[in-house]
């Protein structure tokens, strides 16, 4: 194996492990929040959304170094069109960050299915028919929401979650964080979107998120609750990111980068002070 092809197949790996994080993570935290009676976080939503924004910042100090952690099949796609990401590896990424979810809700499964299986006899549910606990694993429209409805929000919080990824990597944004501190604060940005609109359709916001889980649920008894899910909805949480990552990325591209400060204003500017 040559070197290249060795640094690719690390890249791979990076990314099915950090998508693996977040999953065990957040589908945990989702369980601690919809099996139990009383549940620790009915009270304590932006609880959920910290988890699940901590389990990203955790993925990201983790793999960042080895694959950059995109962790995020509309993250691939921008960076693809607007930060020079080979096109080669693309599928390859999709294909790591879905296989990384998938494992991810075997761990979760693991960890939780004697719960899973006490509150589908408790609420006199099952898996195939009611989708029981399929909330842990995979997202679905929340109240009064419909599936075109629910793919016009993931298009929006999408753009809004690469809008600051884009800000907080740009290498002209002067008040972008520090590497070392950027995993923290875009884990923060997905909190805040959850903690904003998490109710609207769970904030899937990322398709190897949603699809990994509800691949393992479809094999694990869930069946056509998870894949097609209740009227199609499976393929919202995949087409709405992707698209919203392009617009949110381009927004930026198009619209704040133009006006970022360049390296030799910078140096300028610094030679002015000394």
């Amino acid at each position: 194996m040559t070197s290249t092809n060795r640094a690719f197949v690390g890249e791979l790996i990076a990314e099915c492990v950090a998508v693996f994080i977040i999953i065990v993570f957040g589908d945990s935290v989702a369980a601690m929040y919809s099996l139990y009676d009383p549940s620790p976080y009915k009270l304590a939503y932006w609880g959920v959304c910290i988890v699940w924004g901590l389990g990203v910042t955790v993925a990201i100090y983790v793999t960042g170094a080895v694959s950059g952690t995109h962790a995020n099949p509309a993250v691939t796609l921008a960076l693809a069109c607007f930060r020079g990401f080979s096109w080669k590896k693309v599928v390859p990424y999709w294909v790591a960050q879905v296989i990384g979810g998938f494992l991810g809700a075997v761990i979760v499964y693991t960890l939780f299915s004697p719960v899973i299986d006490h509150y589908a006899a408790v609420n006199h549910l099952d898996r195939l028919h009611d989708g029981a606990g399929a909330g842990v694993f995979f997202t679905h429209p929340g109240d009064f929401v419909t599936p075109m409805h629910a793919f016009v929000d993931e298009i929006i919080l999408t753009a809004m979650l690469l809008l600051g990824i884009f800000a907080v990597t740009c290498e002209y944004n002067t008040q972008a964080p520090q590497a070392n501190s950027g995993a923290l604060i875009i884990g923060l940005l997905v909190a805040t979107i959850g903690g904003s609109a998490g109710y609207l359709e769970a904030w899937a916001i990322n398709p190897a998120r949603d699809f990994g889980p509800r691949l393992f649920c479809y094999f694990a008894g869930w069946g056509q609750s998870a894949l097609p899910s209740p009227n199609n909805y499976w393929w919202v949480p995949i087409a709405g990111p992707l698209i919203g990552g392009v617009v949110g990325a381009a927004f930026y591209q198009g619209l704040l980068k133009p006006f970022m400060p360049k390296p030799r204003t910078l140096r300028a500017s610094a030679e002015t002070q000394d």
